[in-house]
């Protein structure tokens, strides 16, 4: 039997960050905040007294700035992790991350690598409002050079980070705001994680919901009440939107024969529209006994208000109710 601990989301993520840099000595972290303050959901903590100045850089208030050093140290040699306060600051280190460390490597024959790993905190819940609480994951998922993920447990939090640091360019890791503080039950070795693999978080006979990031705690939830009603909900967790594991999407859904897709972000022009599309253009298109259905977050900036702010991204109760249509209704 697997020897298991508890730690927070967070917890792993510097255990992740530390077990890194003590490993080799080209990666290090900076940030605004992540050395004495300790970042600003104290995701570093103490990682500045442990490794110092020199691996631990308190930076300028400029995410421009911040990623043109990040992409420079990585052409350089160096293996940075830049940590964005919020995902929603990514929108001022655009150029950089979209036009100089996605295509680097493009246009330069393969002569050159950016081996850059991004950390950003994203989503709603927080009560951060509209310019700190978005869910921008479909925006970076389009950008060819650029891989994206979204870990959903502590586990993953950590084995994605380890693998994103091996990868000789840029990987953007959206980490959920409201995953930081909640306890996982974790091995006492990372396992070894790879860019591209999804996971059967649940198995299932009645339909496939798959969800990402916060997303996959509540449709687990859901699974579990669903299963009270005699539904049985298979959960998948793609963990990289890009890339995709889309043959283990494909396989589920062919195997149930109904697909719930979940996500926080707004629906228009979202992550699970392309899973969508990537069934429709499948031989599991002709296993659905149902259309393929979507639920999302609405077309609205996030609210302040903590009652508003929770009723524009799906819940629990939310998950259920639409699984349970989709199984019931065909």
């Amino acid at each position: 039997m697997t020897a298991t601990r508890t730690m927070t989301y967070a917890e792993a993520i510097r255990e992740a960050m530390f077990q890194a840099m003590t490993a080799d000595p080209r990666v290090f972290l900076m940030g605004e905040d992540v050395g004495i303050y300790g970042g600003a959901f104290g995701v570093t903590n103490d990682l500045y007294e442990k490794l110092g100045t020199d691996r631990i850089r308190d930076t300028t208030i400029s995410e421009l700035g911040i990623m043109g050093a990040g992409v420079g140290a990585a052409l350089t040699g160096m293996r940075p992790i830049v940590e964005i306060q919020f995902s929603d600051f990514l929108c001022q280190a655009m150029d950089q991350v979209v036009n100089q460390a996605a295509k680097l490597h493009f246009m330069v024959g393969g002569q050159a690598s950016v081996p850059l790993v991004i950390r950003a905190p994203g989503g709603s819940g927080t009560g951060a409002a509209a310019q700190h609480s978005q869910s921008l994951e479909a925006w970076f998922a389009h950008v060819p050079g650029l891989k994206v993920v979204m870990p959903s447990d502590a586990t993953d939090a950590a084995s994605l980070l380890l693998a994103a640091l091996e990868d000789p360019n840029p990987v953007l890791i959206l980490e959920h705001k409201l995953l930081y503080k909640q306890s996982f039950e974790v091995p006492e070795v990372f396992p070894k994680a790879l860019l591209g693999q999804g996971r059967i978080v649940r198995e299932g006979t009645d339909l496939t919901i798959v969800a990402t990031s916060i997303e996959v705690q509540r449709a687990s939830e859901a699974a579990e009440l669903l299963a009270a009603d005699g539904i049985s909900a298979e959960v998948i967790d793609p963990r990289t939107i890009k890339p995709l594991d889309l043959p283990l999407i494909l396989a589920s859904v062919s195997k149930t024969g109904r697909v719930l897709l979940v996500q926080e972000a707004v629906k228009f022009n979202g992550f699970m529209s392309e899973v969508a599309a990537g069934i429709a253009e499948s031989p599991a298109f002709g296993d659905l006994q149902a259309p393929i259905r979507r639920l999302c977050g609405l077309d609205t900036p996030i609210p302040y208000s903590p009652q508003l702010e929770r009723a524009s991204v799906p819940q629990v109760a939310d998950i259920v109710r639409e699984a349970t249509a989709l199984v019931k209704e065909w």
